[in-house]
């Protein structure tokens, strides 16, 4: 698949993603008193993993993009690839946004408002990174060193999501997904601000480098064998 192409399916990816997410948040605030658990999240995350592969391995969040590639696990992308892919990711980030504003029953809407800093810059770019770290770090591992069963590998994927988003919740909001944080800051009108870029775009990205070197170099040894190999 081309870049364009690529950069294309990432676009629907995300705007499909930002536009599912208000609703799950609303889904999982009826049932949760009840049952305890986030068992959504599961479903939505099963349901998006077969939708991007059959759009050829498409993603819905540039942290996650970032980590494979610089993990080394996805040799047909580049530096160029992934330039050309965080921009449409962030498009479709806005798209999504504004359609779900615009068939989210009344009732939500005020409850329902995206990622926001709950704190000084500087804690909130150690939190973004830090967040997005451990959750790149924990799917890398689930993905390529966890269970052959998808479905368990899907959960533990759920639980580990749930983990860091309650970890995140008084500091950035938090997203760990800055096509994510664009969508919602467009359309508050802050997208231009060097908060955004600095907290929701460089913590992210700085985290999900470092998170593909740690498993790259030290918990990928058969990867690493290869290379020195070669």
């Amino acid at each position: 698949m081309g870049v364009i192409k690529s950069a294309m399916a990432d676009a629907l990816l995300t705007s499909m993603w930002v536009f599912s997410m208000p609703f799950l948040k609303i889904l999982n605030l009826e049932i949760a008193a009840f049952l305890g658990l986030q068992p959504s999240l599961c479903l939505m995350m099963f349901i998006f993993t077969i939708i991007g592969n059959a759009l050829g391995g498409a993603t819905f969040n540039p942290t996650a993009s970032f980590a494979f590639y610089a993990a080394g696990l996805k040799k047909d992308w580049s530096a160029l690839s992934m330039a050309v892919r965080f921009p449409f990711q962030a498009a479709g980030g806005v798209v999504g946004v504004k359609i779900v504003l615009g068939v989210l029953p009344r009732k939500y809407k005020e409850t329902i408002k995206g990622p926001s800093l709950k704190v000084d810059m500087q804690t909130g770019f150690l939190a973004e990174g830090l967040l997005t770290f451990g959750l790149c770090l924990a799917l890398l591992v689930i993905l390529l060193r966890g269970p052959n069963n998808p479905l368990l590998r899907l959960l533990l994927m759920a639980i580990s999501t749930v983990g860091f988003v309650g970890r995140g919740a008084n500091y950035t909001g938090p997203s760990m997904n800055p096509a994510n944080a664009f969508g919602w800051a467009y359309i508050n009108n802050w997208h231009n601000s060097w908060e955004l870029y600095y907290v929701y775009w460089m913590g992210p990205l700085i985290g999900a480098t470092l998170a593909a070197w740690v498993f790259r170099f030290l918990l990928s040894p058969s990867l690493s064998t290869k290379e020195k190999k070669a």
